[in-house]
């Protein structure tokens, strides 16, 4: 079980390290880990069994490259709620579309804003038909992605 605790955790240099190979690779082996941080396999595993106990390693995942099957289009959606009491309902409706990647409560003009991986622009229109049917949603805000310029993940 995770610990879900808000302190933060210390990291050394050699967690640090451990935490680059595996942002780089996930799939990267404890002992090509090893070679290359200078401690033994044993030590690497126990290291990242500590990282994950206390939640600084949440997931050990590959990421897939939405445009190689077909998601052209990414979106960000700003939505305005009526009352923000709406928001965990909306939310819970929000898990059920597939497309809905990202879902942030925020401060400023929208009360949800939403990242959108589609195929086009035609399934778009039918991913903010969705949205603005949902009860609550009053309107919402697109913004089409044209590039990607960075694309990371946040270094300690």
């Amino acid at each position: 079980m995770k610990n879900s605790s808000t302190t933060s955790y210390h990291l050394d240099s050699i967690d640090k390290e451990i935490i680059y190979m595996l942002m780089d690779n996930a799939k990267t082996s404890l002992a090509h880990i090893s070679k290359n941080v200078g401690i033994s396999t044993t030590a690497v595993h126990q290291r990242i069994k500590k990282l994950e106990h206390a939640g600084v390693i949440e997931n050990s995942i590959s990421f897939l490259n939405p445009k190689k099957i077909g998601y052209k289009v990414t979106s960000y959606i700003g939505v305005f709620l009526d009352q923000p009491s709406h928001y965990p309902d909306v939310v819970k409706s929000l898990k059920d579309i597939n497309e809905v990647v990202e879902a942030h409560y925020t401060t400023g003009n929208y009360t949800i804003f939403l990242k959108v991986l589609c195929k086009d622009n035609d399934h778009l229109m039918q991913i903010l038909s969705k949205l603005q049917k949902l009860k609550g949603v009053t309107r919402t805000e697109t913004f089409i992605s044209l590039e990607q310029g960075i694309n990371r993940q946040l270094k300690v």
